[in-house]
C-alpha cells in the first residue's frame, strides 16, 4: 500500500505529457485514460499530439477503437517506467529522512562511557538530527546488556558483555586497565605498574560483580598475601575523587577520566598484568531485532566517532560490523 502511494506521488510530480502518455499506453484509449486521470479527454489528446510533434515520431497506432504502441512508443514507455521506478526510490529516501526527523533512540550505557564519551556522541548525533528523541539510561555493564536483550534499549555501551544468542557485539574496542592516582603519589613516577605493586598502598576497588572488578579479582587471586583495607564503591567517579585527594589508587580504563588526566589532577599508569590489558568496550545490539532507521543511524555515527575519540593506549581494535543499513 505504501509503495502504491509513493508511485502515485511520483506520477503527480512527473511531467503531465509523460503521465498522460503512460496512462493511454496502459489503458489502450484516450477516453479510458482520461477517466483514470480524471482529466478531460481533449487535454489528454493535446498532450499526446504535443509529444509526437516534439519527438517528430508516431507513438501510437490505431487498431480498431484501441490505440497500440508504435515502436517509438514502446521505447518511450520503457523510459517512463524506469523514471517512475527512480521516483519510487527517491520517495523512499525522502520518507526515511522524514522518519529521522521524528524518530527515537534508546541507549543503555556504563558510567565511564556516560561521563564524557557518550555526551560527545549524542551531541554530534543531535547536531545532525535535532528532531530525534534520545533516551539514555546509565547503569552497570551487566544491566546495560540485559536492557538491550529485553528490548528496553536499542544500543548498549558495555564492557565484556555475556555471550548470548540474543545479543550481538556489533563493535568492540580493547582498552588497557590502569592505576589512577594523584600526581604526587609515590608510584606516579613509574611508566607502568603491576597490580602487586599497587597492593602495597591503599586502594579503591569497584564493587563485586562489575566487569572491571572481575578482572582485578582474577589477578589478585594469583597473588600471595591478603589485601590491605580498601574502599569499595560502585561509582567510578567517586573512586576518582578519592584518588584525586591522594588517599587511594583507583583502577579503570582511560574512558571517563579524560578531563582529570588532561588537567593534571590524576595520572594513569597501565597495568602490565595480562588479563588487565584488554578490557573490552562493546557496542551491543539485539540479534532478535534489526535496528530501525534512527537507532541504525546512531549506531553508525557512534562507530565512526569511537574510532576518532578512543585513547591512544588501545591494545587492538576489531569491528565485526562497522555499518548497519539504516533501512534494515
Amino acid at each position: 500500500m505504501a509503495g502504491e502511494k509513493r508511485t502515485d506521488r511520483a506520477r503527480s510530480l512527473y511531467a503531465p505529457a509523460m503521465r498522460y502518455f503512460a496512462a493511454v499506453a496502459e489503458k489502450g484509449s484516450i477516453r479510458a485514460a482520461s477517466r483514470d486521470l480524471n482529466v478531460a479527454a481533449s487535454a489528454v489528446n493535446r498532450q499526446i499530439l504535443w509529444l509526437e510533434e516534439s519527438l517528430d515520431m508516431q507513438l501510437f497506432e490505431r487498431v480498431g477503437r484501441r490505440l497500440r504502441l508504435a515502436q517509438a512508443g514502446e521505447i518511450l514507455l520503457a523510459h517512463v517506467r524506469r523514471t517512475y521506478s527512480d521516483f519510487d526510490a527517491t520517495m523512499s529516501e525522502l520518507d526515511a529522512l522524514k522518519g529521522l526527523r521524528r524518530g527515537s533512540v534508546s541507549i543503555a550505557s556504563v558510567e565511564s562511557v556516560a561521563e564524557s564519551l557518550l555526551p560527545r556522541l549524542v551531541a554530534g548525533f543531535r547536531k545532525q538530527y535535532p528532531g530525534i528523541h534520545v533516551a539514555v539510561t546509565v547503569t552497570n555493564a551487566r544491566e546495560a546488556a540485559a536492557r538491550v536483550i529485553a528490548g528496553e534499549a536499542d544500543v548498549g555501551f558495555t564492557f565484556d558483555p555475556p555471550r548470548a544468542s540474543t545479543l550481538t557485539v556489533a563493535h568492540h574496542h580493547d582498552l588497557c586497565i590502569g592505576a589512577l592516582m594523584a600526581p604526587d603519589h609515590p608510584l606516579a613516577l613509574r611508566d607502568t605498574l603491576s597490580l602487586a605493586e599497587c597492593l602495597r598502598y591503599p586502594l579503591a576497588l569497584p564493587s563485586s560483580g562489575l566487569s572491571l572488578r572481575t578482572r582485578l579479582d582474577a589477578v589478585m587471586a594469583q597473588l600471595p598475601g591478603s589485601l590491605r583495607t580498601y574502599v569499595e564503591a560502585n561509582s567510578l567517579r567517586f573512586m576518582r575523587q578519592l584518588a584525586r585527594d591522594g588517599q587511594v589508587i583507583g583502577f579503570q580504563t582511560r574512558i571517563g577520566c579524560e578531563d582529570d588526566l588532561e588537567r593534571g589532577y590524576l595520572v594513569f599508569r597501565p597495568l602490565t598484568d595480562h588479563p588487565l590489558q584488554d578490557d573490552r568496550l562493546c557496542i551491543v545490539t539485539s540479534s532478535l531485532r534489526a535496528l530501525a532507521l534512527s537507532p541504525g543511524m546512531f549506531f553508525n555515527h557512534a562507530v565512526m566517532m569511537l574510532k576518532d575519540h578512543l585513547p591512544d593506549d588501545v591494545a587492538k581494535t576489531a569491528t565485526r560490523r562497522t555499518e548497519i543499513s539504516a533501512l534494515d
